[in-house]
């Protein structure tokens, strides 16, 4: 069983910063492409940052500039730092990641559970 842990969500005031965590853990048998996503009441879930197996980073024009993803393979983990923060980063951030498990040998988008960040005075 595959398994994905955001950690760090937090209420933080506008300007501030956190750095989000996530961590992969199962029966994995390799992984490549991470990203994280966000999403708020009412609205579709939209990717906010995307890294490649071998760390090349893509960000939505939204928070270029102010977010940074990043990845440390050997301890199957991606992050999220997020600086200069807005009451509209407000959401439930979510990372995703493409994993081969062990058993099917098949690569499948695996998610995690999600945590909030809330921006606001």
């Amino acid at each position: 069983q595959v398994q994905l842990v955001e950690s760090g969500g937090d209420l933080v005031q506008p300007g501030g910063s956190l750095r989000l965590s996530c961590v992969l853990s199962g029966n994995i048998f390799s992984f490549g492409t991470m990203a994280w996503h966000r999403q708020t009441p009412g609205k579709q879930r939209e990717l906010v940052a995307i890294i490649t197996r071998d760390g090349t980073p893509n960000y939505v024009d939204p928070v270029k500039g102010r977010f940074t993803i990043s990845r440390e393979n050997a301890k199957k983990a991606v992050y999220l730092q997020m600086n200069s923060l807005k009451p509209e980063d407000t959401a439930v951030y979510y990372c995703s990641a493409v994993i081969v498990d062990t058993r099917t040998l098949r690569p499948a988008d695996y998610w995690g559970q999600g945590t909030q960040v809330t921006v606001s005075s």
